[in-house]
């Protein structure tokens, strides 16, 4: 399935960012819950992905915010319905990838303790846990993870 980088302010963008958020809620209090905002989305150091079906719809997305040092992934996501059909993967190694392009050798995430299909995804991949970094604090339900290469 294609993968490119898209407009984050796109109404199906704007509908899987909010299905996301649909889906965290019930999950973390609003202070463990550390997704970008549409405007933090549009800043020029985002890179907004969409996966796209064979019909065209969006069905994930995932964003990579270019730091110094590092690139950080962010709002990754893939409803229940699409998972287990390696969206999630190629997203991940298609974000992996554009960060690299522009120079960035270390990824890093910040995900939830209550979704075991990111982190098993996170760990498949060769992340590895790590302290809070950037301006994250440490959170009982937050778990921090890097990959270098």
């Amino acid at each position: 399935m294609p993968i490119h980088i898209e407009r984050p302010d796109q109404p199906e963008s704007i509908a899987l960012i909010a299905a996301l958020d649909a889906y965290l809620a019930p999950l973390y209090p609003a202070e463990s819950q550390h997704g970008l905002s549409l405007a933090a989305l549009m800043d020029p150091a985002v890179s907004f992905a969409l996966v796209r079906d064979e019909a065209g719809s969006a069905c994930g997305c995932g964003a990579v915010v270019l730091r110094d040092e590092y690139a950080e992934l962010k709002r990754m996501y893939v409803p229940g319905e699409r998972r287990g059909q390696g969206l999630g993967r190629a997203l991940l190694q298609f974000l992996e990838g554009h960060a690299r392009a522009r120079g960035r050798r270390v990824m890093r995430l910040e995900t939830g303790i209550h979704q075991p299909e990111a982190l098993r995804l996170y760990e498949a991949a060769g992340y590895r846990r790590c302290p809070p970094f950037g301006e994250y604090r440490p959170d009982p339900l937050s778990v921090f993870m890097e990959k270098r290469g």
